[in-house]
């Protein structure tokens, strides 16, 4: 009967369509995208004085309390057993692992050094979706990867990264759980809607956060400037609840590995956030390697969406 009613829903989504998957996809991912640009240099601006621990486990923290509220206020039944390891691993990843270590990360390192790590992404995530998505991109789409991932390091020279730093291999820790919560989140995305895998993962794993949290507040205390909090509501409410809601959608939708290559434009839109917010300037080099970035996302878009197995 499950089955059944899984097959009815699906059919339903497809007769009420009006876009195509793939370019459903890279709707909701993008938007999914956009929320995420802020996310280095919001963490940026609360991990010096809050601490990357607080801000790591507090954004997930407060986003439990938001996901716990909605799914109340929906009625929302318990997830089924057979995805509660899947959720787990979202946890792990995109809740727990990702968040928590550049955060940390981020109390010592630039803003550059986030949006590298936020590059690669799409690489990663594209490699986690063929190991827990069951998808199998072409030749053609692994090629743009790898274009993808030198531009993103040209990227990093242009943008005067630096070099390589004790965080820094934090970052390609958060990067590599960031892309397991990814895929297996847009996996489970197909089954049960992005929004209830966020939600479910967040109120699951909430308990564990909570009591380390806690310590963390009564050894530190909490104080810092109303700038440092704003960034820290915004990665709380954005980057670790809200932005989940259309980037899941988008990875179910149009696929885990074609999808994920929109985060190729992430560093871009971290640039410009940090032009129009802080007054960073935009230079020549930074605009070429940009460019690359963006032509290299729309060329994956148009390459054959990735076949799933199974």
């Amino acid at each position: 009967m499950d089955q059944t009613t899984q097959r009815a829903t699906q059919a339903e989504r497809r007769a009420g369509r009006t876009l195509s998957p793939q370019m459903e996809g890279m709707l909701f991912g993008g938007i999914g995208v956009l929320a995420f640009s802020l996310t280095m240099p919001a963490t940026r601006a609360a991990a010096p004085e809050l601490g990357g621990v607080f801000v790591g486990l507090g954004r997930s923290v407060v986003a439990a309390l938001l996901a716990a509220i909605l799914l109340f206020c929906l009625r929302e039944p318990l997830p089924a057993r057979r995805h509660r390891r899947g959720l787990a691993l979202v946890a792990l990843g995109a809740i727990v692992g990702f968040p928590l270590l550049s955060a940390i990360a981020m109390q010592s390192l630039p803003s550059a050094h986030g949006a590298v790590a936020t590059g690669l992404l799409p690489a990663a995530t594209a490699v986690m979706g063929v190991l827990r998505a069951g998808e199998r991109p072409s030749k053609l789409f692994w090629l743009g990867c790898i274009v993808g991932v030198l531009a993103v390091l040209i990227f990093a020279m242009t943008e005067g990264a630096g070099r390589p730093q004790l965080g820094d291999l934090l970052l390609l820790a958060a990067v590599a759980l960031g892309a397991l919560g990814y895929a297996e989140g847009g996996r489970l995305a197909r089954e049960m809607n992005g929004w209830r895998v966020i939600c479910w993962a967040l109120v699951l794993v909430a308990p564990v956060l909570a009591v380390p949290l806690f310590l963390t507040i009564l050894r530190h205390g909490v104080h810092a400037s109303p700038h440092a909090w704003l960034g820290f509501a915004y990665v709380s409410v954005v980057s670790a609840f809200l932005g989940f809601f259309a980037w899941y959608r988008g990875l179910a939708v149009g696929g885990v590995a074609r999808v994920g290559q929109i985060q190729l434009v992430q560093p871009v839109l971290t640039l410009l956030w940090a032009a129009l917010l802080i007054g960073e300037p935009l230079r020549l080099p930074s605009i070429l390697a940009s460019l690359i970035l963006i032509g290299v996302a729309f060329c994956t878009q148009r390459l054959r969406n990735p076949g799933r197995t199974g």
